[in-house]
């Protein structure tokens, strides 16, 4: 019986780490201390210790392994909650600078590269080449841009 707690004991940990790189939304965690729980409350038992001494190591272990889960957890609704940063996806919101006017494709410079671009919509002002435009949308290697606010300069 004492094997059998071991052998849990290390399932219940490989359950916590693999929940902390797997997207199993706390099912893994879960089973981790519970098994957890379990391998050390039956290691204990078996190798002799007392009722009390069973109930205090299941109390640590579950407490331990419990800090452990939620912190994995928290971590991980942190990431799934940021955007993307990188590739197409991260230029949204990104001011570049008109190249070659778009009428109806032109070019834009953002974020080190020059971009196929057209406007979002047909605005009244022309834009010139050096005018300050902001990306609105991707579409494969075509930006859509509008011109940029004064307050989105500043930044």
């Amino acid at each position: 019986m004492v094997i059998l707690g071991i052998a849990l004991l290390l399932a219940g940990a490989g359950l916590l780490v693999a929940e902390a790189h797997l997207p199993t939304y706390g099912l893994l965690g879960l089973a981790g201390l519970v098994s957890l729980v379990a391998g050390g409350a039956l290691a204990v038992d078996a190798s002799g210790g007392g009722l009390a001494l069973v109930l205090v190591v299941t109390l640590v272990l579950a407490a331990t392994a419990g800090v452990a889960l939620v912190a994995a957890a928290r971590g991980a609704r942190a990431v799934m909650r940021r955007g993307a940063t990188t590739g197409v996806e991260g230029l949204i919101g990104h001011v570049g600078v008109v190249r070659t006017l778009p009428a109806p494709v032109g070019q834009v410079f953002v974020d080190g590269a020059l971009w196929r671009a057209r406007m979002s919509w047909e605005d009244p002002e022309v834009l010139r080449e050096g005018d300050a435009v902001v990306v609105e949308q991707v579409h494969g290697l075509t930006l859509s841009v509008r011109r940029a606010e004064e307050w989105e300069l500043e930044t």
